[in-house]
């Protein structure tokens, strides 16, 4: 790659640490798939923010959901027989949780109640959900990444309708994962972890995709991960095995990258604080927060209901 000009490199400051009463340092089914049979004591992923500004993250081999207040506190929220990722809010006390194991769940914070929300397509499990957006209709776009990648690709992209129609819209992704869109909602960005790229994918009028293309290139043991998009219309995408937190412009180029000083599994981010300027990135395997100031504010993220 060429670029006129290197990007700024800063580094994370610590937001919060998941406390040691909270860890468990056991085997888990689901890291003895994914981590090469390491024991992970957790695996933070799905970072949103609430309108009081308190932090939700998920816990996948646990099926735990915490809340992180302003000050850093956590509180378990939900724990149940399941493996969230990606979440977001269906309305002002209920999150959308991509379940790997289950399917689409929602989550009442009020009473911690998990329930089935579409756990099946026409009778058949999904592969394994991950990452999911909103658009400003209503339509809910959805990854289905599974354990696909360069040597079985054939990870899916959803949309589901505000009407229950769910529209398969690509089937041929080495392992999609992170989804954001651009500030007109005419271009869905698509993190395809084990390809090492993002993909660009063009939302057309009659809702179909077209043209679809590799925008960013990344290297490394692993790739994109989760993504999100500020005011401007730049791309963030974390980086897991880098460590990196990427900052891109509309010419996939990178103008700033946050790096983590605390583990290198850098999986999700979200905009927070009161003026939506700053970053916060789950850095998954040591179980910390990390959090950065931000150049612009975060898009608002739109909700159905």
């Amino acid at each position: 790659m060429f670029l006129l000009s290197p990007p700024d490199v800063i580094s994370f400051d610590v937001f919060s640490t998941m406390p040691p009463a909270l860890r468990k340092p056991e085997r888990s089914a689901w890291a003895d798939a994914n981590r090469g049979g390491a024991v992970s004591d957790s695996f933070l992923e799905g970072p949103v923010f609430d309108d009081a500004g308190n932090l939700y993250i998920t816990d996948i081999p646990w099926g735990r959901v915490f809340r992180i207040d302003p000050a850093g506190q956590w509180t378990l929220i939900a724990e149940y027989d399941g493996e969230p990722n990606g979440m977001k809010w269906l309305n002002a006390t209920t999150l959308l949780i991509t379940d790997y194991k289950n399917g689409l769940m929602q989550l009442d914070i009020n009473t911690g109640n998990v329930s089935p929300f579409l756990e099946r397509r026409n009778s058949e499990r999904f592969r394994g959900v991950n990452d999911l957006i909103f658009d400003s209709a209503g339509n809910l776009y959805f990854t289905d990444q599974g354990q696909s990648g360069l040597h079985d690709p054939n990870g899916r992209l959803y949309r589901l309708r505000p009407n229950g129609q769910l529209d398969l819209m690509l089937a041929n992704v080495p392992s999609p994962n992170g989804v954001a869109l651009s500030p007109d909602e005419k271009v869905l960005y698509l993190a395809v972890t084990r390809g090492n790229c993002v993909w660009r994918v063009p939302l057309l009028p009659d809702g179909s995709v077209s043209k679809v293309s590799q925008f960013f290139t990344s290297y490394g043991p692993s790739g994109p991960d989760g993504l999100a998009v500020d005011q401007s219309g730049n791309l963030v995408v974390a980086n897991p095995g880098l460590g990196y937190v990427w900052l891109l412009n509309d010419r996939a180029e990178p103008i700033k990258v946050w790096r983590s000083d605390n583990g290198t599994s850098t999986t999700n981010i979200a905009f927070g604080g009161p003026d939506r300027q700053t970053l916060y990135c789950t850095e998954s395997t040591t179980g910390t927060i990390l959090r950065a100031r931000a150049l612009q504010a975060g898009l608002t993220l739109a909700r159905p209901q």
